[in-house]
């Protein structure tokens, strides 16, 4: 959305997030789309509101000059839409590898607690050990940043 106001774009960010959300929900894939608006529409989106408050952004002209690009892709973007609903041969969705037999007797949530706690244990624990590093950083680096400004 072309706004010159950025918390305008970032509420209609916040939308498009939700409309994601509901893409998850009619593929059935409720887990997914509950993660998509406590993580995206709720975290992600506090974040980058807090930062274009930070940054005191007021206005910004050069939105005037994106239509035409916009109105190239969107148009582009529809013409793909009519070509993909007019095929015909549409495929079957592909189960995940290690879900076969836990889709059918579990749901959605289960399934993928199960394969992230069994098979994909070690890469669950490696990444949450590189964002609590990343996490202690940032307070240490915001901490010196502090007591530089109080001296």
């Amino acid at each position: 959305m072309a706004v010159r106001n950025p918390i305008y774009s970032a509420l209609a960010l916040l939308i498009t997030l939700f409309h994601v959300a509901g893409l998850y929900v009619t593929l059935h894939a409720e887990f997914l789309a509950a993660v998509q608006i406590i993580v995206y529409a709720g975290a992600i989106l506090v974040l980058y509101l807090f930062v274009v408050m930070l940054l005191n952004l007021r206005q910004d002209i050069r939105y005037h000059r994106q239509w035409p690009m916009a109105a190239a892709v969107g148009v582009t973007l529809v013409i793909e839409t009519v070509i993909l609903a007019a095929m015909k041969g549409w495929t079957a969705p592909v189960v995940a590898t290690g879900t076969e037999t836990i889709v059918g007797e579990t749901g959605n949530t289960e399934a993928i607690g199960d394969v992230l706690f069994s098979t994909y244990l070690f890469p669950f624990e490696v990444a949450s050990l590189i964002l609590l590093v990343a996490m202690i950083g940032a307070i240490i680096l915001a901490k010196k940043d502090i007591g530089e400004r109080e001296a």
